[in-house]
């Protein structure tokens, strides 16, 4: 042992956080929104500077309407509306399972 080092150094237990009782850190859910805020800033990063280096105008028509954007903007919004369709079809299909299974419910009764 060096003078620096008076104790031996611990084996890596891993990933897990513990308490100074020893007990591992329980799962929060403020714990998993921090994440997610986290990860939600990167990615907003990552999309700002995906916009600014694409800043070249694209012309863009539908239905007789005629217009120009830049074309991270385009791109970024094609993607937001492609969500937003997948959102709802989603929302559509567990209304559609809630229902059923209040049904089934109602018919055990």
């Amino acid at each position: 042992m060096s003078p620096d080092q008076p104790y031996p150094a611990e084996a890596s237990k891993g990933d897990t956080a513990t308490t100074p009782s020893g007990q591992p850190v329980k799962f929060t859910r403020a714990g998993a929104l921090w994440s997610a805020l986290t990860v939600g800033f990167l990615i907003l990063i990552v999309l700002l500077i995906f916009i600014t280096q694409n800043t070249t105008s694209a012309q863009f028509a539908f239905l007789g309407w005629r217009w120009t954007l830049p074309l991270g903007v385009a791109i970024l919004l094609a993607a937001v509306c492609g969500g937003l369709i997948t959102v709802l079809a989603g929302t559509a299909r567990i209304y559609q399972l809630r229902r059923a299974a209040k049904k089934q419910a109602a018919g055990q009764r």
